[in-house]
This record gives structure tokens, C-alpha cells and sequence, in this order.
């Protein structure tokens, strides 16, 4: 779904707040910055939304009125006690019976989680797609917001320290990546967020795009 800045290989360790510039070469190896801000990204399956008429039909026939999410942004400040995140994004919809005016509303979520699998927020939101009469497309745009404690997505001192410490050709662990330490493993995870942007879908919804 997402791909995490800190699953690193072997040789490449993580410096926070500024330790170190991105790609700066130091004798541990390359030094690669992480963000305390969360990553923002659309879950799998759930940017795109399809409606039937008649709703319970699965035929290509009946299919209505499809939109989809794109174009997601965000900015991050990260200079207080709370990370604040915002995002935008758009949405395009295409419909078939194009007779008429016509207002669709579609429904979507904002969520942020922990460590890729706990929900700590969830909000959700609606974005309208006004079709002008004679008209098989529309649009429209969402925006999004989160808060994260900063202590909450930090690592702890001692986590970093051992992160950062610079590896020696000879070294009983120079080869290998500080990621499989366990402790450490855990600590990234559990100080790592995300905020997720998607279209709220029915079971059913949610089976046909991941199966279509």
C-alpha cells in the first residue's frame, strides 16, 4: 500500500531531526532523513467508487456514474507540539445516462494510523460532482486534516542512538542493518503515521474493486 521510507537495507541508517543531509556519505554508510510528518496516501481499492443502477446489479451495463480519486497533496508542519497535516485531492466522475443536471455525492474517509495497522482517527466527508446536463463528466475536490502528538511520532533517544551510530569496516556488526533489532523495529514502528484518504465503500463496493 504505502512504501515505508524505513524499510532500509543493510549499511543504510535512519538520522532524525537533522542529523545528518540526505545522502550525506558517512562511515556507517548513507544517511537518509525521516520525516516525523506522516505519509499520505490512497489504500488499496479505495480510490475508485462505482455505482449501479440497478444497485444490486454487477453488470458492466449497469454501471452508473464511476469517480475517482487523484492528485493527492499535502503539507506537514512539524514545528509544534502537534504534527498538522492537510492534504487535497481531486475527484473526477464520469457518468453514462448523460439527459439532465445532476448532483452526485460521494462519500469518503480520512483516517490517520500507527504503526500500519492501528486506527487512531477516523473522519468522514463528502465531495458533490455536479454533472451539467448533457455532460458525462464532472468534478470536485476533497481536503483533509490530521493532528499527531510530536512526542507520540518521535524516536526515543536511545532508539536513535543506535540508529545513527556509525559502523567500522571490521566491526562485528558493520554488515548488518540496524532494521533487524527487533527493539528497534518496533520503536520506528510504532513512532511511524500515516494519514489515509479513500472513498467510504460498502462490503460489497470494496469486494468489486478488488476483485474487478
Amino acid at each position: 500500500m504505502i512504501n515505508r521510507t524505513f524499510a532500509l537495507p543493510a549499511l543504510l541508517s535512519l538520522a532524525l531531526l537533522g542529523c545528518a543531509g540526505a545522502g550525506d556519505i558517512t562511515d556507517g554508510g548513507i544517511t537518509a532523513i525521516r520525516s516525523a510528518c506522516p505519509a499520505v496516501a490512497i489504500p488499496a481499492a479505495t480510490g475508485d467508487i462505482t455505482l449501479f443502477n440497478p444497485p444490486a446489479s454487477r453488470d458492466a451495463s449497469a454501471i452508473d456514474v464511476v469517480a475517482t480519486m487523484t492528485n493527492v497533496r499535502s503539507t506537514c508542519d512539524e514545528t509544534g507540539e502537534y504534527i498538522l497535516t492537510n492534504a487535497t485531492f481531486d475527484v473526477y466522475g464520469q457518468r453514462r445516462d448523460t439527459r439532465g443536471a445532476r448532483a452526485v455525492v460521494v462519500e469518503y474517509f480520512a483516517t490517520v494510523v500507527q504503526g500500519g495497522t492501528n486506527v487512531v482517527s477516523k473522519r468522514l466527508s463528502r465531495v458533490a460532482l455536479n454533472f451539467a446536463d448533457g455532460s458525462a463528466r464532472a468534478s470536485g475536490a476533497g481536503a483533509a486534516s490530521s493532528r499527531v502528538l510530536r512526542s507520540a511520532a518521535t524516536l526515543p533517544q536511545e532508539i536513535r542512538t543506535e540508529i545513527t551510530r556509525k559502523r567500522k569496516a571490521g566491526d562485528a556488526d558493520a554488515a548488518l542493518d540496524p532494521m533487524a533489532d527487533p527493539k528497534v523495529r518496533t520503536a520506528v514502528t510504532r513512532a511511524s503515521f500515516e494519514m489515509l484518504v479513500g472513498f467510504q465503500l460498502t462490503p460489497e463496493q470494496l469486494a468489486y474493486n478488488a476483485t474487478r
